[in-house]
């Protein structure tokens, strides 16, 4: 459920170990700058299997670092509660948002509102491109991409 009198926000990506916690961690800290975090339930999660039970990659714990952004995070699957408990899901790419939709369809109760994180980024970034098999500077654009989205989200939501 969401905080009492709050809005609730669900970040999916493949595996929820890149990119998925850092716009969860990202969104968390931005709710706490702005004093709001006490009106929000925040998770992430994936659409798969692989990485379930695992920290988040340690390329982008080491980003979130260097951001003095904290992470702590143990990855999960998406389950069909999340689609009738979450105000939002935004997920990072179109096969997320294809295996999302699929899911909702198949849940009666589903409420939330599933959308792409990067259709909130002013720079009109759509896609937030996986970083698994890139490099640290591939993780600095995923955080910087969510650093605008989340920016850009929740500022509408608030």
């Amino acid at each position: 459920m969401a905080a009492p009198g709050g809005s609730s926000v669900l970040f999916v990506c493949l595996g929820n170990i890149c990119r998925s916690p850092i716009a969860e961690a990202v969104f968390r800290k931005m709710a706490t700058d702005s004093g709001v975090v006490d009106k929000w339930r925040i998770d992430s999660a994936a659409t798969s299997t692989y990485e379930i039970g695992n920290p988040p990659d340690h390329r982008g714990q080491a980003c979130m670092k260097r951001h003095g952004v904290s992470m702590r995070h143990v990855a999960r699957q998406v389950t069909k509660d999340d689609f009738m408990t979450f105000d939002h899901i935004l997920c990072m790419d179109e096969s997320n948002l294809r295996d999302l939709n699929k899911k909702a369809n198949s849940i009666k109760n589903s409420k939330a509102k599933i959308e792409l994180l990067g259709s909130y980024d002013p720079e009109k970034q759509l896609i937030i491109q996986d970083p698994y098999y890139g490099s640290d500077k591939d993780f600095e654009t995923v955080y910087e991409q969510c650093v605008r989205c989340c920016k850009a989200f929740l500022e509408q939501h608030s």
